[in-house]
């Protein structure tokens, strides 16, 4: 399992970066989320590398 951390505002994003963050299952800023570690997630995490943090 996986912590990421929503770090930054989606209101100048592109709206691929807001689907994106929003697949990660992000609502709120400051979020933190829990997520399985595998392939999908972490090409995620790494498209939104300048919006989220990687917490363990």
């Amino acid at each position: 399992m996986i912590k990421i951390k929503l770090t930054k505002s989606l209101i100048t994003q592109s709206p691929v970066h807001r689907r994106t963050v929003k697949a990660l299952g992000f609502t709120k800023l400051n979020q933190v989320r829990t997520l399985p570690d595998n392939e999908c997630v972490r090409g995620m995490i790494n498209k939104v590398k300048h919006l989220v943090e990687v917490i363990q």
